[in-house]
């Protein structure tokens, strides 16, 4: 079931989304500094740093649910529409998971699922509802198909969440704190959801406090303090030798946490 999450399309190793020189402001406060990041087909990348230092607005501006001031952004090539038909298709190729599930609480859990790729994919309704319940099977909350989101917990409406964004074969995933509005004991069952696609090889960008899932899942993990990225490295190298003060500062008060 894993390789079918996978794009064929997702070629091993290309650049697949690509930020070069963008900068953000809200209002006189500057959110995003010369942000330039690579992100390659099949990789992880989990973005950490302190709060407000500009991880989940980098995260909004990969599928331009915030516009950016300055700089370019690439998806798989092709720089960001601004508006219309071509950013409804961008949005279809970029999954997002957020803090909070959205759900349409009117629709049952299988609705949900389904009306992205009837509506905006145009998949024939058998096929997507046979899909959707697929999916449903992999995040491990098919039995829940025809209930409401209200009937859920939190840790299963997140998986539906997951679900229902991967319904619409995305060449990349982005989660922005995905577990931090979840009960402790939901969160696991989400990351390992998570974790599952990372093996399967989804491209992810995931935006978290959660430093286990960064140290298991991450091909690479990027560190933001005060808009900017401060340093990237591989996990093992990042959590055990950081090489900025800014980040041997943060980690000496989270890790002990």
């Amino acid at each position: 079931m894993g390789e079918e999450l996978v794009r064929s399309d997702n070629e091993p190793g290309r650049p697949l989304v690509v930020l070069d020189g963008v900068d953000k402001h809200f209002g006189s406060l500057h959110v995003l500094k010369d942000i330039n990041l690579t992100v390659h087909a099949g990789e992880v990348v989990v973005v950490i740093g302190p709060s407000g230092s500009g991880k989940s607005t980098l995260c909004r501006v990969i599928n331009r649910l915030e516009t950016i001031d300055s700089g370019s952004i690439t998806l798989d090539g092709q720089e960001l529409p601004k508006e219309g038909r071509d950013l409804a298709r961008l949005r279809a190729d970029v999954g997002m998971v957020f803090q909070s599930f959205n759900l349409f609480a009117h629709k049952t859990i299988l609705e949900n699922i389904t009306l992205g790729p009837t509506r905006v994919r145009k998949v024939d309704a058998k096929r997507a509802r046979q899909e959707a319940m697929a999916l449903l099977e992999r995040v491990g909350v098919a039995a829940q198909a025809e209930k409401y989101p209200a009937q859920l917990s939190g840790g299963q409406q997140q998986r539906v969440a997951i679900a229902r964004a991967l319904a619409m074969n995305p060449k990349v995933m982005l989660f922005d704190e995905p577990t931090s509005a979840l009960d402790p004991e939901m969160i696991n069952e989400v990351l390992d959801v998570m974790t599952g696609l990372a093996r399967d090889g989804m491209t992810m960008v995931v935006v978290t406090h959660e430093m286990g899932f960064a140290r298991r899942a991450a091909n690479r993990v990027v560190f933001m303090a005060d808009g900017e990225i401060v340093e990237e490295n591989a996990p093992e190298h990042f959590f055990t030798n950081p090489q900025s003060h800014r980040a041997q500062d943060f980690l000496s008060k989270i890790l002990t946490n």
